[in-house]
């Protein structure tokens, strides 16, 4: 027999939220919601799991007003919070969430709701709103994005439901998120342990995304877009390392300088700090002693597959799934490297306009023109999700929460914000005057740089995908028609004419020997 906790039975009705799951994520957002003066009721499975989180935070080191009220039994957690019941689940998501949700409904009154803050897919959350709205209570999908700092200190957070359930759960949410300044985007990063940020004017990364799945469907999206801004830097980083020899004490004074202009964002910044690390066992550089193996936890692969689905082209972030595929396969390409051979070393390698450029500034310019791209292609998916959906997601408030807590905040998002407050229906960031302009500015260097990295054979899938993004995007012919000519031959599948209306097909008979041809 497990022994008794030694906290005590919570008395009922004296919690403001409750929160069910204290591994990392959970245990971080509750001390969030304690220092911005909840009470919030906490319950972990094992109760040796709260017993501990309670005994590490004990009331002194909390918000004023704030408290942590344990709970070992689901029962007693329940009745420990004021009605209608706010609950967030931060689970493992999938079977463990549902089985957590089977064992809180039976247990809650109409009007109550779950908060869902996993990285679920979002037809999961689709399902269990329907199942629980059935049962007359509420549930909230909802995003969470920034870490375990992000989630202690100011997550940015995507809240997809019934607007009754936003109206019920705005007050805690918009205070627990992070906080940035309306002008500038930039996030104010002052909160400390039991001192949230307190910043009078400060904007809450959070809003109303939209009904249904539409909150962890842009929390996916966010977590494509995050795949494409890693997998960017990673080339930039790799280009300046194979193709200009820089050693990694220089690659990450580069990072650090570029990360007081315009490319100045969270991931650049760890990028730096990361190449700036010993490895504490070598004293080799850090980064020369991880293993160039990815791992991935499937919201990019999801994220792929529903632009497939809705048939929109975002190629640079499947290209940064697919470099992590290839990156886990270590052995086959080590075993392949001693077979396959690319150019030799240093021919063509200043066949590129080498001596034209400053190529440090050129990987720079390279690499926050393909990020234009994949942002562009991330809220091209959105918008036609939400097309599709009929969930009118505001995209230029979606950038604006993106601006602070999350992965991918950065000084560029307050570009994109204001792109969408020009023009809310912007059918692609490409075709904002400051993106476009951005581009036809730097793209010299971007081409320059996939340029000599294929001469070279330094891969830079990424870059490249971006570059062909942005030239089919331009493009006002591509060679489709031959490719449509191609399906009507083999099979009867018709194209539409260039001399005709939209929407009306031919179909040319391939059979026929009269049919006219032009002479070879």
């Amino acid at each position: 027999m497990p022994a008794a906790p030694t906290f005590a039975k919570p008395a009922p009705n004296t919690a403001d939220v409750g929160l069910v799951g204290l591994a990392v994520m959970g245990a971080n957002l509750a001390l969030n919601m304690a220092d911005h003066g909840f009470k919030v009721a906490v319950y972990n499975r094992t109760a040796a799991v709260t017993e501990k989180f309670i005994a590490d935070n004990p009331p002194a080191v909390i918000g004023p007003g704030g408290a942590l009220i344990p709970a070992a039994d689901l029962k007693d957690f329940v009745a420990s919070i004021n009605r209608p019941r706010r609950i967030v689940i931060l689970v493992k998501a999938g079977p463990g969430t549902d089985a957590v949700i089977d064992g809180l409904a039976p247990l809650l009154e109409k009007g109550d709701c779950i908060i869902d803050g996993g990285n679920a897919e979002w037809t999961d959350t689709v399902r269990r709103e329907k199942s629980l709205g059935e049962r007359g209570l509420l549930f909230v999908g909802s995003g969470v994005s920034g870490g375990e700092a992000g989630a202690r200190f100011g997550p940015s957070l995507m809240p997809g439901g019934t607007r009754e359930a936003w109206e019920l759960i705005m007050p805690v949410w918009t205070r627990i998120a992070a906080k940035v300044d309306p002008k500038t985007g930039r996030q104010y990063l002052d909160a400390a342990r039991g001192r949230p940020v307190a910043a009078p004017g400060a904007v809450p990364c959070t809003t109303y995304i939209g009904p249904g799945g539409a909150g962890h469907y842009v929390k996916m999206v966010h977590n494509g877009i995050e795949y494409g801004d890693m997998q960017l830097i990673c080339e930039a980083y790799h280009f300046l390392r194979e193709v200009l020899a820089l050693d990694v004490g220089a690659i990450a004074a580069i990072f650090a300088e570029w990360n007081k202009g315009d490319l100045d964002s969270f991931l650049i910044e760890i990028t730096a700090d990361i190449l700036k690390q010993r490895d504490p066992v070598t004293g080799k550089p850090f980064v020369d002693v991880v293993l160039d193996a990815a791992g991935q936890k499937g919201t990019g692969k999801w994220t792929i597959n529903s632009a497939l689905d809705l048939g929109v082209p975002a190629a640079t972030m499947a290209e940064a799934v697919f470099a992590r595929n290839i990156s886990a396969q270590k052995e086959e390409r080590v075993a392949a490297s001693r077979v396959l051979h690319g150019p030799k070393v240093g021919e063509h390698s200043h066949s590129v306009g080498s001596g034209e450029y400053n190529w440090v500034e050129a990987v720079r310019d390279a690499l926050y023109c393909s990020k234009i791209c994949s942002y562009a292609q991330g809220f091209a998916l959105m918008q036609a999700a939400s097309r599709a959906n009929e969930w009118k997601l505001n995209l230029g408030e979606i950038a604006s929460i993106f601006r602070g807590g999350c992965i991918i905040r950065a000084r560029f998002l307050q570009k994109i914000t204001e792109a969408y407050a020009r023009r809310a229906d912007l059918p692609n960031l490409l075709l904002d005057e400051y993106f476009a302009q951005t581009i036809d500015r730097a793209q010299q260097h971007w081409r320059g740089v996939v340029a000599r990295a294929a001469v070279q054979g330094v891969p830079v899938p990424a870059f490249a995908s971006a570059l062909s993004y942005f030239d089919s995007y331009r493009s006002s012919r591509l060679p489709a028609n031959l490719l449509q000519a191609q399906r009507d031959y083999f099979g009867s599948h018709t194209y539409e004419r260039s001399d005709q209306p939209r929407g009306r097909f031919f179909h040319l008979d391939w059979l026929d020997p009269n049919r006219p041809q032009i002479d070879a």
